[in-house]
């Protein structure tokens, strides 16, 4: 991994994370959901007059069929990731669904994508996975059914995430298909196939850009922009390098969820950091 594709994924990891905590603020639900796509294709279509060939790439079938099943488990991954963090803790929820996905992807990718297979790849993402269990610190007590809804939530997402990762992954690399296009129209699927639900739910719109307008806007903003600096990483290096290293966003959502809702074990949590350290640096290797 050279140092560009670097500065795109660990940028793409601030990003991220702020995001995931402005979500985990509001609790929202399907408007939320709905309203940061259509405030993003709003922000984010001026952007398109600076893309080559935009003609071409509108037109394209792949940019339909890749954008559409995106959209598809875009939306499932939104839906689930809001719900987990409507019902369990950030700390378990964010790293379970960021450092399952990792694992999915990395299998994907070795699989379909044939992509070469190196000890300093196993060797950091298996550091990565360490480092995501040590600071999610999970208890399986069954009579703690917060820790096992955060638990069945967080797989869950992380299992979206791989599959929308490895969907786009296909599109960018092998269709040539430009991140901020395919962004774009992803999020232009996700707003038309939700806008059924949302119609019956005025009231909870309203609601929604009265309490949450700024989060709406800061999301709609840093959620595509995390995406489309992951997708471009994606031109210069493999999936299964690139979805690992984009979980340093890992300790960026623990550390701002223990600042913010208090949440303590640092000790835990610095073993974790620098487990995930030795996992970034093995990746950088491959």
């Amino acid at each position: 991994m050279n140092l560009y594709v670097l500065v795109l994924v660990l940028t793409a990891a601030v990003l991220h994370a702020s995001w995931n905590l402005l979500a985990k603020k509001t609790k929202g639900k399907t408007p939320f959901i709905w309203l940061q796509y259509a405030v993003g294709n709003f922000l984010y279509l001026p952007f398109l007059v600076f893309q080559p060939n935009l003609k071409h790439d509108l037109n394209s079938l792949p940019l339909l069929m890749f954008s559409l099943s995106s959209a598809v488990i875009h939306l499932g991954y939104f839906t689930i990731l809001q719900k987990g963090y409507r019902n369990a803790d950030l700390s378990v929820v964010y790293p379970l669904a960021r450092g399952s996905a990792p694992l999915i992807s990395f299998i994907a990718a070795i699989i379909f994508l044939h992509e070469q297979l190196k000890v300093s790849s196993v060797a950091g993402l298996l550091l990565i996975i360490a480092g995501v269990l040590i600071i999610t610190g999970l208890s399986f007590n069954k009579n703690n059914s917060k820790i096992i809804t955060g638990i069945n939530y967080g797989l869950l997402t992380g299992l979206f995430i791989a599959l929308y990762s490895f969907n786009d992954a296909v599109a960018v690399k092998r269709y040539g298909i430009s991140p901020l296009i395919l962004t774009l129209a992803t999020n232009f699927f996700s707003t038309i196939l939700l806008l059924p639900f949302v119609l019956r739910q005025k009231a909870e719109i309203k609601r929604e850009i009265k309490m949450h307008k700024w989060v709406i806007i800061a999301v709609a903003v840093l959620s595509p922009a995390a995406y489309i600096l992951v997708l471009e990483a994606l031109k210069y290096a493999p999936l299964s390098v690139v979805a690992p290293a984009r979980e340093t966003s890992i300790l960026l959502g623990v550390f701002m969820g223990s600042k913010v809702f208090k949440e303590e074990d640092g000790k835990r949590r610095l073993v974790a950091s620098i487990l995930i350290l030795g996992g970034i640096v093995a990746l950088s290797l491959s």
